[in-house]
């Protein structure tokens, strides 16, 4: 059986779709803007560990996604391979890299113009600055990144501003690990410390959409409806 093409355009309406990637189809879902908010930025965000349960529907994931959807930009998630409708299996970030870099060829294909964002939540965190290397990202987010539970030693600071947000209370990711990492990057992003926040931000969900938003309010592109 053939590989589905790449579908041609950025859909209008938020939907469902299946984009090609190295391991087989990958299964995406598309959110847009209200019209008067939308801005000329398309923003991929990169799911947690598939391995446990991480899927593009966690609700850290959706929170993300909808906190950067009302501020105008198009949003993309996306399943890694082997998790939902996406084919393959689970590959150790390694293939995952390579899925989210078929997303993002496919997002400037359809969107030439945008400035290209990325969010990961936690091993998400570690894929999208793993493919950020490759990329020309304008803005990268990451939430609760796995600093001390993957090999960072590949992970390079993004050239673009970028944004962490660390539970202080999380029971998945050792924050002081987590701070230490960041210390050490030569470019140091904007590090948000959320206290009394454990790994899945419970409880602390609109703290983070408000982080979120604030944190990466003065970045964002135009508006293509002024």
């Amino acid at each position: 059986m053939s590989e589905p093409a790449f579908p041609s355009a950025f859909p209008d309406l938020a939907t469902d779709l299946s984009v090609p990637g190295p391991a087989g189809a990958l299964e995406v879902a598309v959110d847009v803007p209200e019209p008067q908010l939308e801005r000329a930025g398309t923003v991929i965000l990169c799911h947690p560990h598939p391995l446990h349960g991480g899927t593009m529907h966690n609700k850290v994931v959706t929170m993300a996604e909808r906190s950067l959807r009302e501020l105008g930009l198009h949003t993309v998630r996306f399943n890694f391979r082997g998790v939902g409708g996406s084919a393959g299996s689970h590959d150790e970030g390694r293939g995952e890299t390579l899925d989210l870099l078929a997303i993002a060829e496919w997002v400037q294909k359809v969107r030439p113009n945008d400035a290209l964002w990325l969010c990961g939540f936690s091993f998400g965190a570690y894929v999208a600055l793993l493919g950020a290397r490759h990329l020309p990202i304008r803005q990268m987010i990451s939430l609760a990144p796995p600093a001390g539970r993957w090999d960072f030693s590949a992970v390079l600071a993004p050239d673009c501003p970028w944004l962490v947000i660390q539970g202080e209370d999380d029971d998945v990711v050792d924050p002081a690990t987590v701070y230490a990492w960041v210390e050490s990057m030569p470019q140091k992003p904007h590090l948000v410390r959320m206290p009394d926040t454990g790994h899945f931000f419970h409880r602390r969900l609109m703290d983070l959409r408000g982080a979120i938003k604030n944190g990466v309010r003065a970045q964002l592109p135009p508006l293509l409806n002024p």
